[in-house]
């Protein structure tokens, strides 16, 4: 089953699941906020995709960090500051099973989850 990790008002979010229902794709929501995420979850992600990819920093929760913080981040750091405040990830998180991405790219989630159905 795949997931999208996100937060609900998300105006990208929002795009990349009616972009799933416009193709009838199922999915799961899974609301960072709301839902809550788990450490060891994080972590996995953070090995897989690295803090960079990881962290929207781009994002008012990244700007409202302490210089010094976003100076210092780092895979151990990032997990802290994501358990602490998860509207830092790249939204949305997609989660496909074997892999995941960041962020929403019609062209792209659609060569992926056309491969992922091959």
């Amino acid at each position: 089953m795949i997931t999208v990790y996100g937060i609900s008002n998300c105006d990208t979010v929002k795009k990349a699941r009616r972009w799933l229902e416009q193709h009838a794709i199922e999915y799961r929501f899974h609301d960072l906020r709301s839902d809550g995420l788990d450490k060891s979850q994080v972590q996995s992600w953070l090995q897989e995709l690295g803090w960079e990819t990881l962290v929207n920093r781009r994002s008012t929760s990244w700007k409202a960090l302490d210089a010094a913080e976003r100076e210092q981040m780092d895979d151990r750091r990032a997990l802290a500051a994501i358990l602490q405040q998860p509207t830092l990830i790249k939204r949305p998180l997609l989660d496909i099973g074997h892999e995941r991405h960041c962020g929403f790219s019609a062209p792209a989630w659609e060569a992926l989850l056309l491969r992922h159905t091959l």
